[in-house]
């Protein structure tokens, strides 16, 4: 379970060396940000970046089942907003801004009144209502570590952690600050609050055909699963 910024702070207030430590903060802060405008500067929609820690993250080529469970969410998910009229979904190349790092998460999805400030030449989005991030090897440290604490923290109401490989997804939901977990399966239905109720077969992320039927009925507006 993450620390509060109360927990995390309290050892530090009773140091003698705070002083010392504040300052050591503001320098790394500072050149931080000016590494961060330089990241504006330099990114360009040919490759997917993040920045992470003050730090560049350049992503390898995904694997086929990596790309397969990422097209399933995102295709269902837009169906669903479209046709609901819920707000906007977005792939892996929206930039979503928090106040210290820049995510590119898989799938994410904004409610009506985000959805609404969008304009044809957006590039930097806000912080997201639903993200989604599918497993790799690369990146399971981070989607476990510092996404996991800062989509809490900044406000991301659920978060979606695909697992292609075993076909598992684990669902988590915030409260104060943190996410709880609410489900974690390879089947039955995931239901989603963030997504007004929206339920769905677990196996239509994983299953190309079991996506195609689950599409057809929601275009058709029937209900799922």
């Amino acid at each position: 379970m993450s620390l509060t910024l109360e927990a995390l702070i309290e050892p530090l207030l009773h140091s003698p060396r705070l002083p010392e430590i504040a300052e050591a903060l503001q320098v790394r802060l500072r050149d931080e940000a000016a590494r961060r405008v330089r990241f504006y500067a330099d990114m360009t929609d040919a490759e997917k970046v993040e920045f992470i820690d003050g730090e560049v993250v350049m992503h390898s080529p995904a694997r086929n089942m990596h790309l397969i469970a990422q097209m399933n969410i995102q295709q269902l998910l837009t169906v669903y907003a479209v046709q609901q009229g819920a707000g906007a979904v977005r792939g892996e190349k929206c930039l979503c801004v928090f106040p210290r790092n820049d995510y590119e998460p898989d799938v994410v999805f904004f409610g009506r009144d985000k959805a609404a400030t969008f304009t044809p030449n957006t590039m930097k989005f806000p912080v997201p209502d639903l993200a989604v991030e599918v497993l790799s090897v690369s990146t399971v440290s981070r989607d476990r570590g510092v996404k996991f604490d800062d989509y809490a923290a900044q406000g991301v109401a659920e978060y979606w952690i695909v697992d292609p490989d075993m076909e598992v997804i684990e669902q988590y939901l915030a409260r104060d600050g943190q996410f709880e977990l609410k489900l974690k399966s390879n089947s039955g239905d995931l239901t989603s609050p963030t997504l007004g109720g929206l339920t769905l077969p677990i196996k239509d992320f994983f299953d190309p055909q079991e996506n195609l039927a689950a599409l057809q009925s929601l275009v058709q507006g029937r209900s799922l699963p």
